[in-house]
């Protein structure tokens, strides 16, 4: 006989554990409406020294900061936590900032920072420029040293592969059915291409979705994107042959087959119902992606929601789940789309 309940508690435990790691790895609040490729926004001139320096012109005179005290030492260029993926820009304490190119002094100082190595803060620039990229680790992730793109893949492909086998241990240990959870091997052909097509959509409904916004000035966070980026060839295959299909699989099962499928088989849960609820708890476990990254993957997550309930497949859901993050990561950094 199947135990539902010792099941449910499997679920509710895997899920807020997820939803822990999703809260921590949040790091420093972001700013709204800003991503990565977003540009520097003026900052309001009582927030210190570091947020009121800008970039003049001997045509665009511009005022010109107080002069910092000597004895405070600049502190080092921003990192963050293991624990954090994304952050704001903002720093917690101002640190002195050089005069402005007008006085003479900025220019020099500017140019010993480039030829350190270390990179500018992004506040230094003119409201409207971008930085521009560079082999450097940027401001949203920490020193290349502290966190290389593999070993933040190796960590996220881990972390699900150990939830994912703990959740299938439940399955296991409770009997729960696997037509339950979406599991079928009929039709298999005709559930691979519902997939595809599904991702591939899914896709192209997100990508015209983040062009639209952005026309409005509502840029989506993609520091997280950012920061599992691989930088080498192996990066690329670890990404598309491990990493995707373990993420895929293992947020399809929890949200999709154990909160919709098993929840409304063995407790007379519509359904429908359960599709809402787990929708709004995959966007809360996506909170490293800013509050627009919560509401976009809560949209997804509803959309992956019901094919499940109507297919009842698993696969199907998978699929499109990882054709829909392949793509992101192919199309804008292989193809800046």
């Amino acid at each position: 006989m199947t135990d539902w309940a010792a099941f449910a508690g499997f679920t509710g435990l895997v899920l807020a554990v997820l939803l822990s790691l999703a809260h921590f790895s949040r790091g420093v609040p972001h700013a709204e409406g800003t991503g990565s490729d977003a540009p520097a926004a003026p900052h309001d001139s009582e927030s210190g020294p570091a947020q009121n320096a800008r970039v003049g012109s001997p045509d665009d005179p511009v005022s010109t900061p107080a002069e910092p005290d000597e004895t405070h030492e600049p502190a080092d260029p921003d990192t963050v936590s293991l624990a954090s993926f994304s952050v704001d820009s903002t720093d917690a304490s101002p640190r002195p900032e050089p005069p402005t190119l007008a006085g003479g002094d900025g220019a020099a100082d500017a140019e010993s920072d480039v030829t350190a190595g270390s990179e500018p803060d992004s506040d230094r620039e003119p409201p409207g420029v971008t930085a521009a990229p560079v082999s450097a680790v940027s401001e949203r992730s920490a020193s290349a040293a502290d966190l290389p793109p593999h070993l933040l893949l190796a960590n996220v492909a881990l972390s699900q592969a150990f939830l994912g086998g703990f959740l299938g241990l439940g399955a296991w240990y409770a009997g729960v059915p696997a037509a339950a959870l979406g599991f079928s091997v009929t039709d298999l052909p005709a559930k691979l291409a519902l997939g595809v097509g599904l991702g591939i959509a899914l896709y192209g409904a997100n990508r015209v979705g983040s062009t639209v916004s952005e026309r409005f000035g509502i840029a989506p966070d993609e520091a997280v994107r950012e920061s599992l980026t691989p930088r080498t060839a192996a990066g690329w295959v670890f990404l598309f042959a491990v990493a995707l299909p373990l993420i895929a699989g293992f947020e399809e099962l929890l949200f999709r087959g154990a909160l919709v499928g098993a929840v409304a088989a063995g407790f007379d849960v519509s359904p429908w119902l359960m599709a809402a609820v787990s929708s709004a708890a995959f966007g809360a476990g996506h909170g490293a992606q800013g509050r627009l990254g919560i509401v976009v993957t809560g949209l997804l997550g509803f959309v992956l929601a019901a094919a499940f309930v109507l297919t009842g497949s698993l696969l199907v859901v998978v699929v499109a789940h990882y054709l829909v993050n392949a793509l992101e990561f192919a199309g804008h950094e292989l193809f800046g789309w």
